[in-house]
């Protein structure tokens, strides 16, 4: 029954950390893209939230899912845009505007979305891959949303490209040293800016999963602070793609334990740990925060290098 018991545990933390996981990998990637090039944008949360809400409301008047995921990702481009815009302008700190725009981000998106906090929009669908199992829990489990799909081959695509391609070696030498890139002819401020819009573009999915699939509604507290953890997830992983993945899919377990615990029963406790996504955000940032490793790896031209 003990054995039972572990193997329903492991299951249930596997699901959750897919589930719970997921948009912390759109997060962080379009975050490790933003600050490949130099940039650091802390406004994820509210691109993270007004994504979730546009997509939500496009779903509900369109009648599509994806529609609204189009629809995220391109609210999420526009915040994106804005904050590559206003950080290119001379003496204009990035850190600052990232703080304003997540205050932008999600006071638009509260406004905007109490309209649409009771009607229900069409959810995205999961692609079921237990059906070989009688066990409802299994099926349920491996129960997984095609975004975490699209969100596993980004990743790979993305560690990719920044390693083998022209552009992939072009952002990479905007944010390490930016006179260089421009001593070759390329812009590093275009580079910057359409590096952040394209980083707000996948916060902006991000935000659709978690209102068209789980938790599947919106509601203000919808996002609970996923978007300033993913800034975390990002140094943690070292500016990595691949690790970046890895890293969302820790989040997410550690987001999951809680309803694990439940699946066999535990039920005390509950709310403590709901709360280890947070604590492993700071585990994270008083292990990694040493002088001979906090910056290993980080882009030359970051304002946390500096």
């Amino acid at each position: 029954m003990a054995d039972l018991d572990l193997a329903t545990f492991f299951l249930a933390l596997l699901a959750g950390a897919i589930r719970v996981g997921t948009p912390f990998i759109f997060v962080s990637l379009g975050e490790c893209l933003t600050e490949k090039s130099g940039r650091i944008n802390l406004g994820l949360e509210g691109i993270l939230v007004s994504g979730a809400m546009a997509g939500y409301a496009v779903a509900y008047l369109s009648g599509s899912a994806w529609t609204g995921v189009l629809a995220a990702g391109g609210t999420g481009l526009l915040l994106g845009l804005l904050h590559g815009a206003i950080c290119s302008l001379p003496r204009v700190n990035d850190i600052a505007v990232g703080i304003a725009l997540m205050v932008l981000g999600t006071g638009l998106a509260f406004f905007l979305g109490k309209s649409f906090i009771q009607p229900q929009a069409p959810s995205l669908v999961a692609i079921g891959l237990g059906g070989w199992s009688e066990d409802e829990r299994v099926r349920s489990a491996l129960s997984i949303n095609v975004l975490f799909f699209i969100g596993v081959a980004l990743a790979f695509v993305l560690h990719w490209g920044l390693r083998s391609t022209r552009w992939g070696l072009m952002l990479r030498l905007v944010g390490d040293h930016a006179e260089s890139a421009r001593a070759l002819g390329y812009r590093p401020v275009l580079v910057r800016i359409a590096a952040t819009a394209a980083g707000g573009f996948l916060a902006g999915i991000g935000g659709a999963y978690l209102s068209l699939y789980y938790p599947g509604s919106w509601n203000e507290g919808l996002s609970s602070g996923q978007g300033i953890m993913a800034v975390a997830l990002v140094i943690f992983a070292r500016w990595q793609p691949l690790r970046c993945l890895w890293a969302a899919l820790l989040f997410g377990a550690a987001g999951a334990i809680g309803p694990a615990l439940q699946s066999v029963g535990i039920s005390a406790g509950y709310y403590l740990f709901a709360a280890a996504p947070y604590a492993l955000t700071l585990a994270v940032m008083f292990i990694t925060c040493r002088p001979n490793q906090t910056l290993s790896g980080a882009p030359g031209e970051l304002s946390l290098t500096r």
